[in-house]
């Protein structure tokens, strides 16, 4: 579709947002949201009719792209169907979508329960944990997200948690490995992961591990910055978790789906958790949809007692028909293969290409449609290019170099020190290019402000 401009109908969406609209994580007099007004594939863009490459995948849950045409007329159909039903009853879309949900699933996670997006898919794995041990606490990871809700944001490792944390929350942070950052001293990634180890038994050790329900983990944290876990990592959580009969959650809410060129991060590990928390991609964010994907053992808790949770909008026929659609797409047109191919043989190349020309780029991970570059302000000691949660005059490097991209037709995902590439799984190779060169001249910025 061409953009038509509009700016007056943009400004009077702008208005009534400014007027009315309440937005998350921000100061609601310091932001300046843009009017979209349309997307299709792998663009949207304004008012005014500037088009966007969003490498940003609408929040990292667009895997199949705006628009697509199979996935909105299954929404109509469905809802000329049956709208709405309550979660009591078996729905066609439900079982279909926990079916193909449990047929991609590792292992033996063949039960599905739906939420409405991550955060509360979150809240019912820990609440499951809980209930399945009869123990009281989570262990969660520094440098991790996992949603917005009160016990998720308490999980949660980074700077969003810190006004909602409660510190009765019944969670303990560790550090997981993340080599480029080491907290362990280490100089290999054998090293860091064997240290990691070490340090997660050791606190479980000192907490009790009587008292531990739960590991929770991003398998391959997003927001915090794409950091790949090392070979033997995963693994070695598990039998840790084994050992010490603590339910083993990864939480797939962003890497699932086809983001890493599988359908779940887990399968490039070879790792079964006992719970796995999925949302976003889905069904691309179309209708929102969340889930927990449940091992035989955990289900069977429940088998004859009740569990003690539910949503309304617990499997709503439009996500789940949106769900169904969604996993058809995927495997008619190949987009799981399709971010593994570019992701390797495009998007990787690219980015150690620009590493290498950028002294602000100081380090290149990801995999798939899954990337991030580390920013810094000296490459030889690593320091960030903004410090740690910066606001204000001290972000003014990422602002700077996030509105470069932004005028050259690329929307970025940008956190703390580091720049996302995450586009739609069914980007083109062509696509990828003009965005990849747009980050190129974005970082020319960045380099300004290195030392």
């Amino acid at each position: 579709m061409t953009p038509q401009p509009d700016p007056q109908a943009g400004a009077a969406v702008k208005a009534a947002d400014r007027a009315h609209v309440f937005h998350s994580w921000s100061a609601q007099e310091l932001i300046d949201p843009l009017a979209v007004a349309g997307a299709e594939g792998s663009y949207f863009w304004d008012y005014e009719g500037k088009r966007y490459l969003d490498l940003s995948s609408g929040l990292v849950y667009t895997n199949i792209g705006y628009q697509h045409p199979k996935v909105v007329a299954a929404i109509q159909e469905q809802a000329a169907k049956l709208a709405t039903f309550a979660p009591a009853f078996a729905v066609e879309a439900r079982s279909e979508a926990a079916r193909l949900i449990a047929e991609r699933t590792p292992g033996d996670l063949d039960k599905i329960f739906f939420t409405n997006g991550g955060a509360d898919a979150v809240e019912h794995a820990v609440r499951m944990a809980r209930l399945h041990t009869g123990r009281p606490k989570v262990l969660s990871a520094y440098r991790s997200y996992h949603g917005g809700t009160q016990q998720a944001v308490n999980i949660t490792g980074d700077p969003r948690r810190w006004a909602s944390d409660s510190g009765t929350a019944g969670v303990v942070h560790f550090w997981a490995p993340f080599l480029y950052r080491s907290r362990f001293y280490a100089e290999t990634e054998e090293q860091e992961c064997a240290r990691a180890l070490e340090h997660l038994e050791t606190t479980i050790a000192f907490e009790g591990p009587g008292t531990v329900a739960a590991i929770i983990l991003e398998t391959i944290p997003g927001t915090a910055g794409i950091m790949m876990p090392p070979a033997g990592y995963l693994a070695g959580v598990r039998e840790i978790c084994d050992k010490y009969g603590i339910v083993f959650v990864l939480d797939e809410v962003m890497a699932g789906f086809g983001r890493t060129g599988t359908w779940f991060a887990a399968d490039l590990y070879d790792v079964v958790p006992d719970l796995m928390t999925f949302a976003k991609g889905v069904n691309s964010g179309y209708v929102p949809l969340g889930g927990v994907a449940i091992s035989g053992e955990i289900a069977a808790t429940f088998a004859e007692r009740p569990y003690p949770g539910g949503l309304t909008y617990s499997g709503h026929p439009l996500a789940c028909a949106a769900a169904v659609a969604t996993i058809g797409v995927m495997e008619e047109e190949g987009v799981v293969e399709n971010a593994a191919r570019l992701g390797t043989e495009v998007v990787e190349p690219a980015l150690r290409e620009l590493a290498e020309r950028h002294p602000s780029v100081g380090d290149v991970r990801g995999t798939g449609m899954f990337w991030a570059l580390e920013l810094v302000k000296n490459r030889e000691t690593r320091e960030p290019l903004v410090p740690y949660n910066a606001t204000g005059q001290e972000a003014t490097p990422m602002s700077a170099f996030a509105a470069s991209a932004k005028a050259h037709g690329v929307w970025p995902f940008v956190n703390m020190n580091r720049t996302h590439v995450v586009p739609p799984c069914t980007v083109s190779e062509a696509e990828l290019k003009e965005g990849l060169a747009a980050l190129d001249t974005a970082l020319s910025v960045a380099d300004e402000y290195t030392e």
